[in-house]
């Protein structure tokens, strides 16, 4: 069976695990401290703390953001439910805006007649590593003094304008999940060049514990004292983790090649064939392909879906709506997303990791060809 998404662990990710093990700290020790100043190579200097989840890392964006009670959240309905969920728990009302037909990503032409006085934050996702318009919502965020928040779970090592993803928006959130473009098993972490805001979503992850004396509101305790003057939670990543991560990182560029020139080799496969869309590269940037979105027809998607999966090759759809889902359907309809709705219905996502072969990759477009009518 051919995943559609896998990890690649070597023996160098085996070992780094292997010597935490053998070591005195399991977690919150010297293997996240570098963890994290590793990730700094590819946020373009930023300074990050890393966390248990992508998911973890939205709930503590949204809350070193300060979204609360009564703020409004702009994202894209054509993502993971987590960019919305983590917003609503910091109790946020989330607000949908349409995506680009071509890459999938937010819409910077609409994102302004979705702003009200109640606006807190604007969320662009990275959809299958294309970073979006960043410089567009940049300066929407600053027009209207809002936080832009960038969900970079698809694209960590993609480039934008020469620039890392996580060295342009407020903060920045990535997800290292096995099928992600490095993995530490369950992960993410928090960009974010506001060194207040940052130990803000760092306390947070950390149950809101403050051990630095100088802070300390009570004066009495003994030296094993700490305070906590905000609720958190516990999101912290394990040195175990946290090592193979860094371990990952090393080959970072090796799986970003790898995951190019398998983007190419479909594109290329699949480029005469009018019934079906490629995914869109513009020129701006230099995507870190997680997913490969190929469009068919939507009136095929499930036949093709389901030869696929005949032929052992697994293929996955991203994403359903969220605004479709049943948490939110009752706050909104197709007519106001025809793009995220239109892309979804033809949506289907190929297998892509670095260990595809040649002849698998030929079999997949083969299987993906030989099912259209």
């Amino acid at each position: 069976m051919i995943p559609y998404g896998k990890q690649s662990i070597n023996q160098n990710d085996i070992d780094a695990v292997v010597n935490v093990l053998k070591s005195d700290w399991l977690t919150t020790g010297p293997a996240v401290e570098k963890f994290e100043s590793d990730l700094q190579q590819f946020t373009g200097g930023v300074p990050v703390v890393s966390v248990s989840s992508g998911t973890a890392a939205l709930h503590c964006a949204y809350f070193a953001a300060g979204i609360g009670p009564g703020d409004e959240v702009i994202t894209p309905p054509l993502t993971f439910i987590a960019t919305q969920a983590t917003a609503v728990f910091c109790g946020a009302k989330i607000v949908f805006c349409d995506v680009q037909s071509d890459t999938g990503n937010i819409d910077p032409n609409l994102i302004e007649d979705k702003i009200t006085s109640r606006t807190k934050a604007v969320v662009a996702v990275d959809y299958a590593g294309h970073p979006a318009d960043l410089d567009e919502i940049r300066n929407i965020c600053n027009k209207h003094k809002l936080i832009f928040i960038e969900d970079a779970s698809h694209a960590l090592g993609s480039k934008y304008k020469d620039k890392y993803v996580g060295s342009i928006a407020d903060i920045t959130t990535f997800s290292f999940f096995p099928t992600k473009n490095i993995t530490t098993g369950e992960g993410g972490a928090i960009a974010c060049k506001d060194p207040q805001m940052l130990q803000k979503a760092r306390r947070f992850s950390r149950q809101g514990l403050i051990r630095d004396k100088d802070e300390f509101r009570i004066k009495t305790e003994g030296p094993w004292h700490q305070e906590v003057h905000e609720l958190g939670l516990n999101y912290r990543l394990p040195d175990i983790l946290a090592a193979l991560g860094s371990s990952q990182l090393n080959r970072l560029s090796l799986f970003q090649d790898k995951r190019e020139e398998i983007f190419e080799f479909y594109s290329a496969e699949f480029k005469n064939d009018s019934r079906i869309i490629t995914p869109t590269k513009k020129n701006t940037v230099e995507p870190f392909w997680h997913l490969y979105p190929l469009r068919v027809p939507a009136n095929q998607r499930l036949s093709i879906y389901l030869s696929l999966k005949a032929s052992n090759i697994n293929a996955q759809v991203n994403y359903f709506p969220v605004y479709k889902q049943p948490v939110f359907s009752s706050e909104a309809n197709d007519t106001d997303f025809p793009n995220a709705l239109s892309y979804y219905q033809c949506e289907l996502s190929l297998p892509m990791f670095t260990e595809l072969s040649k002849s698998e990759l030929k079999n997949i477009t083969e299987v993906v060809i030989n099912s259209l009518n």
